[in-house]
């Protein structure tokens, strides 16, 4: 059962400033100049604790984790940090255009705590794989501050709507917090009425969450709270809990960009990736864009740019039993895609789950069995990096700043709960769900 619980978390006072100067990204969105703007927007911003700067002299004892303590400490004695008086739920409204179509969007949800379960409870499921690196590094903020400053983003089935009716109650209110930051118009409201969070509590309660976002967090908070059983409140994280069958839920495709691969050669992958695809060479990006949409949901297909190389390419996986002399090898890879996704088949044996395969089988196929590259160098990134957007992917090859451009369509959040809650996982940042939540809307400190 998914037990949420209602919190009094610290949030920012009047004093230290307007919201829209205090919250960001969150930490692992941020490049370093967007670092430096949220330095500059404000002495208070929440990048100073999320994601502090190095300086040469760190040690033991005085590091960004150790900074992040003394700041937080300093923030909360000086009224810049106030906890709320009284526990309740926080709705939590983002209003937006879809960065591709342009359409006017609206994305609502609450802000809650979850209590942590292990993944094999079969109440709250993953989706995608996750990097040893970024995990470490929350854990040890956490261990110093005992403070989780950012919430996961956590799908639930809501059909019926109840909660969103709840939600959209105290949005005739006015928020307790109205932040913009570049397009996109954040506002968080307050529901503390006893009979309103047992409701939302009770509705909650039979729900499977699915991870969206923050994989990395949730796991580091596992590892906390095992670390440190008996500390009051270890036991619960902060999310922000939004229905699934709600508005506004966008998915966008993460493209995959290669560099300093030692001797690549293209043409040498284009020949080993015959053992798994059909490979037709397109004469501009344009037509390679028109193909992937236009490919059939059922069928999994991958782009692919080239440095050097003015042409693109489409990757169309084969259909084993269409074509016996590709049979072993897509079998194979099919075998090794067992331990992490449902493999669908349909009645020729075609796989039917089409774009939620398309990652995996990049993963597998193109960087792993052509390319060498291993899962371990995938999740400590090497040589790979993630862009979204397909025009920024493929001005990273024709700018000379990468060696090749994985370009992939976006999974729809039906496919990938379905694989998750299919005991299934996915190749890290197999999804990016579009807008943010923003850090420091709401911060939750335990112990």
């Amino acid at each position: 059962m998914a037990k949420v619980f209602p919190f009094r978390p610290y949030r920012y006072t009047p004093t230290a400033g307007p919201a829209a100067e205090l919250v960001s990204q969150p930490y692992d969105k941020i490049p370093p100049e967007q670092q430096e703007e949220y330095y500059q927007a404000s002495p208070y911003n929440v990048i100073r604790v999320i994601k502090g700067k190095p300086e040469p002299s760190d040690n033991e004892s005085n590091n960004v984790y150790t900074r992040a303590a003394r700041t937080l400490e300093q923030w909360i004695a000086g009224g810049i940090l106030a906890q709320d008086p009284e526990p309740g739920f926080y709705p939590y409204c983002q209003q937006f255009q879809h960065p591709d179509t342009g359409e006017a969007l609206q994305r609502k949800g609450f802000i809650g705590l979850f209590r942590l379960e292990e993944y094999e409870a079969g109440v709250i499921h993953r989706h995608e794989l996750t990097h040893s690196g970024p995990k470490l590094d929350r854990l040890k903020l956490a261990r110093h501050t005992h403070v989780y400053f950012e919430q996961l983003f956590t799908l639930y089935d809501d059909p019926d709507l109840v909660i969103d009716r709840r939600l959209d109650q105290a949005a005739q209110a006015e928020p307790l917090l109205t932040a913009e930051e570049g397009s996109i118009l954040h506002r968080v409201w307050r529901i503390s009425d006893p009979t309103a969070v047992a409701e939302i509590q009770a509705a909650m309660e039979p729900k499977k969450l699915l991870i969206a976002d923050g994989h990395h967090r949730y796991e580091t908070a596992l590892t906390f709270f095992r670390e440190n059983p008996n500390l009051p409140g270890a036991d619960k994280v902060m999310m922000t809990f939004v229905n699934m069958r709600g508005s506004g839920l966008v998915v966008l495709a993460t493209h995959r960009i290669l560099d300093g691969l030692a001797g690549f050669d293209p043409a040498a992958l284009l020949e080993r990736a015959q053992a798994y695809f059909d490979v037709e060479r397109l004469d501009s990006t344009a037509a390679l864009r028109n193909k992937l949409d236009a490919t059939p949901a059922d069928v999994s297909v991958i782009g692919g740019v080239f440095a050097n190389d003015s042409g693109s390419y489409l990757f169309t996986a084969k259909n084993p039993t269409a074509d016996p002399n590709v049979g072993a090898a897509l079998q194979e890879v099919k075998r090794d895609l067992g331990a992490r996704v449902r493999i669908v088949e349909g009645p020729a044996g075609a796989t039917t789950q089409g774009r939620s395969l398309d990652v995996v089988i990049l993963h597998q196929a193109l960087l792993g069995q052509a390319l060498g590259i291993s899962e371990e160098d995938v999740r400590e990134e090497k040589n790979i990096r993630y862009v979204r957007g397909f025009q920024p992917a493929v001005d990273e090859v024709r700018s000379g700043k990468a060696q090749a451009a994985f370009l992939l369509r976006p999974v729809g959040v039906e496919r990938v709960a379905a694989i998750a809650f299919a005991g299934g996982v996915m190749p890290q940042k197999s999804t990016d769900f579009y807008p943010k939540l923003l850090s420091g809307l709401t911060m939750y400190r335990f112990g």
